[in-house]
């Protein structure tokens, strides 16, 4: 909530907001309480596989994730720090798209060729990285448990 309005009433009254994260699911794009995103109003157009969207799980928890898959009538969305697929997310739940964001007073635009470049990486190596967190937090959990049998 933005100045007592909900996300979706601020949007419309301004097209767009600046505001900051709140959580670690987009790091290392955006750092929480350090980093500001940039998000505008969301048009009729279909977004597209790579945008990073803000959208609103019901009943009223709103998420800033990328979009991973453009299906014909929804989308599958998963942040850039995350390993669970959220799936079947529809246009009608996305209120903005991230045209941008701040880093250390500088902004940068979503065209920029380096977060573009960022993007296409992170595409491309979904896969790899979410196979090698889901090997990490499953080894954590092992040697989490040997160390309490040892206790």
């Amino acid at each position: 909530m933005i100045e007592g309005m909900t996300y979706e009433q601020y949007l419309e009254k301004n097209e767009k907001m600046i505001y900051s994260n709140v959580g670690v699911s987009m790091l290392p794009l955006l750092r929480q309480g350090k980093d500001l995103f940039i998000v505008k109003k969301k048009s009729s157009k279909r977004c597209l596989r790579g945008d990073v969207v803000l959208y609103r799980r019901p009943p009223n928890h709103y998420v800033l994730h990328r979009i991973i898959e453009v299906n014909k009538n929804s989308y599958t969305i998963l942040g850039d720090n995350c390993i669970k697929k959220e799936y079947n997310i529809k246009d009608k739940d996305i209120i903005g798209v991230m045209t941008g964001f701040v880093r250390n007073g500088k902004e940068y635009t979503t065209s920029n060729r380096l977060y573009k470049l960022y993007t296409r990486f992170w595409l491309f190596f979904n896969p790899l990285r979410v196979f090698l967190l889901k090997c990490i937090f499953k080894s954590k959990r092992i040697v989490g448990s040997i160390i309490k049998k040892a206790a």
